[in-house]
């Protein structure tokens, strides 16, 4: 999903770029402008 990396033969051209992230539920961590969101599968901050 999003824009791809032209230097790999891409040619998806969109605002946005997603990574997909699989399995983050044993060690895991999701780090957002230096804050801490998700680790060992739950979210680090309240909502």
């Amino acid at each position: 999903m999003g824009a791809g990396y032209p230097e790999t033969g891409s040619k998806n051209e969109s605002a946005i770029h997603w990574d997909m992230i699989c399995n983050l539920r044993e060690e895991g961590e999701i780090w957002v402008d230096d804050d801490l969101l998700y680790r060992n599968g739950k979210f680090a901050i309240e909502f």
